[in-house]
């Protein structure tokens, strides 16, 4: 597959990019809430990055408050010597505590950003980083002060570009009125489509970066004999995790839809993960899905999807009559 441009700003990475969050390890909430993925092997996660640059994945994104710290210092470590190779992206807005693994609150000033952009370079290793994105929904107002300060982190040389993670379109559309906003990160899936974003992608000249595009495992490595356990977010879902209930345990309305469309994503020789994953790349040539992982093994299903290449139109078609689209 050709390689895929990160809006306006002409950043190129390749096609999937890979979802650093799973490998930040347990952190929760000031009520103990799980917020992370469950327990994680720091070797392997080097491990599996690096595989990942071998095969050809250029984007990683991660977020400060992932794992408290811990996502962002492991991936630098693995990036540690080939920096130049890839492109970073990471996030900022939540303040925690790296000794507890706590996240605390939301910091919406300005000062802020450049309190936590100098904190990412460290944990990360690097001088420079290509994606900042704000990492919490908020109102245009508030915002526009946080955009601006991007801008000061790019003329400083801080950041390349920025962008918005958010589902709200109309944030996104704000946010891309900045000269250096090169994307916007919503979830999008086989399971939850996002014309609205895909269109403003295309108006506004952004790259859409997409989360959960394997439906929180679901599309892949979850099913009703395979729960979720431990210190996982997935055992004690918040109301916006929709794929799953308490106990780790897919939820049957989300589960039957998976059914629905398995042949077609296992079609051509390809996982189900990566049938996920050709579907997005099908749905919008902006499209640059980032599954997370947590292993060797997983890193490399979802680096080899790009030897298959998009879904064919008529699959395409196929997967929307099966879904009632």
């Amino acid at each position: 597959m050709e390689k895929r441009v990160l809006g306006r700003v002409g950043i190129e990475v390749s096609p999937v990019g890979f979802g650093c969050w799973a490998i930040g390890g347990p952190f929760a909430n000031p009520a103990g809430e799980p917020l992370g993925w469950g327990e994680v092997d720091d070797d392997e996660s080097v491990r599996a990055i690096r595989r990942a640059v071998e095969l050809g994945v250029t984007f990683f994104d991660t977020a400060d408050v992932y794992g408290a710290g811990h996502s962002e210092r492991v991936l630098g470590k693995a990036l540690e010597g080939i920096r130049d190779q890839v492109v970073i992206a990471t996030k900022w807005g939540n303040t925690f505590d790296e000794s507890t693994a706590v996240m605390h609150h939301q910091d919406k000033s300005a000062e802020y950003v450049h309190k936590a952009v100098r904190a990412s370079l460290e944990r990360l290793g690097t001088d420079y980083i290509d994606v900042y994105q704000l990492h919490f929904d908020t109102t245009n107002e508030v915002a526009q002060p946080l955009r601006e300060a991007c801008e000061e982190l790019v003329r400083e040389g801080l950041i390349r570009s920025y962008a918005w993670s958010t589902d709200t379109v109309s944030s996104a559309e704000f946010f891309a009125e900045g000269k250096h906003c090169s994307a916007v990160q919503h979830e999008a899936s086989v399971l939850h489509d996002a014309p609205e974003f895909f269109a403003l992608c295309e108006r506004a000249d952004l790259a859409s970066i997409n989360r959960t595009p394997l439906g929180m495992g679901l599309l892949g490595r979850r099913d009703a004999n395979r729960p979720a356990t431990g210190a996982d977010i997935r055992t004690l879902p918040p109301s916006w995790l929709r794929y799953f209930g308490k106990g780790g345990v897919p939820t049957p309305e989300w589960w039957d839809k998976v059914s629905a469309i398995r042949d077609v994503l296992e079609s051509d020789g390809r996982t189900l993960a990566q049938g996920a994953l050709a579907w997005l790349w099908a749905r919008s040539p902006r499209t640059v899905p980032i599954p997370g992982f947590r292993t060797v093994a997983q890193a490399e299903e979802n680096a080899r999807a790009m030897e298959f290449g998009p879904l064919r139109e008529d699959q395409m078609t196929e997967i929307a009559t099966l879904l009632g689209r």
